[in-house]
């Protein structure tokens, strides 16, 4: 493993959604473990990683007196994905997501009032995590491997209904005069490879997240496009 494919102490984002390359994600931070990290990788371009949650919230929150009787007795938290895990040691619940996510470069930052920033980022490299620690104020950080990009694969001919219903999508929402910055699905628009296709509708169908977690990890994008196809047909939407 290379250092060129690795990245150490990479600052982590758990949040209650699946980020996918390419993918366009608006986030407003108020919270203080992340109006620094925030800070500092928009002033030196430098990535954070989105992960989803197994357990635990978006916004921290103080471990119920239960949980708390319950942990004196020692576990391990942050880790895993048990649900039932005991709270953290720091008198906040316990927090816990998965080993596979994405990274994500800020596009645009606005500071609307102090303690607030409103950020619009784009979903870049997937990563595995090697090794994760939380840091004294509630701040994940992790060292990662990255994974390979998804290979560019053309759209095979029984497939192509699938991009076409996605090009219909992009249609209705220019046709409703959606602003650009709040279009879900952003520029450029490339309707003939295999995992942009796949990526989009699965950021747009509604699947329980550990499916689109198991999406998101695929290796291979047509296999990732075919599952999409096999929902769409389920629904109607394209067959």
């Amino acid at each position: 493993m290379t250092d060129a494919l690795t990245l150490t102490s990479l600052p982590l984002f758990p949040l209650g959604t699946v980020l996918y390359p390419g993918g366009f994600l608006p986030l407003r931070v108020f919270e203080v473990r992340y109006l620094d990290m925030i800070g500092k990788c928009h002033k030196t371009g430098a990535p954070f990683g989105v992960v989803a949650l197994t357990e635990g919230a978006e916004v921290r929150r103080p471990a119920s007196p239960k949980a708390q009787s319950a942990g004196t007795s020692g576990g391990a938290g942050g880790s895993g994905g048990a649900a039932g895990a005991p709270p953290s040691g720091d008198g906040f619940a316990n927090e816990a997501f998965n080993d596979v996510g994405t990274l994500a470069t800020i596009d645009e930052l606005t500071v609307p009032q102090p303690g607030l920033m409103v950020i619009r980022c784009t979903g870049m490299q997937r990563f595995q995590i090697a090794r994760r620690e939380k840091l004294k104020h509630g701040l994940w950080i992790a060292d990662v491997a990255r994974m390979p990009d998804d290979l560019l694969i053309p759209i095979p001919d029984d497939l192509q209904r699938v991009a076409s219903a996605l090009g219909g999508v992009i249609k209705t929402l220019q046709a409703r005069a959606v602003p650009p910055a709040q279009m879900p699905l952003q520029p450029p628009y490339r309707l003939d490879d295999c995992a942009w296709v796949a990526n989009r509708w699965c950021e747009l169908l509604p699947m329980p997240m550990a499916m689109k977690q198991r999406m998101m990890a695929l290796d291979n994008p047509l296999v990732r496009l075919e599952l999409v196809s096999d929902m769409l047909e389920r629904t109607g939407i394209a067959s």
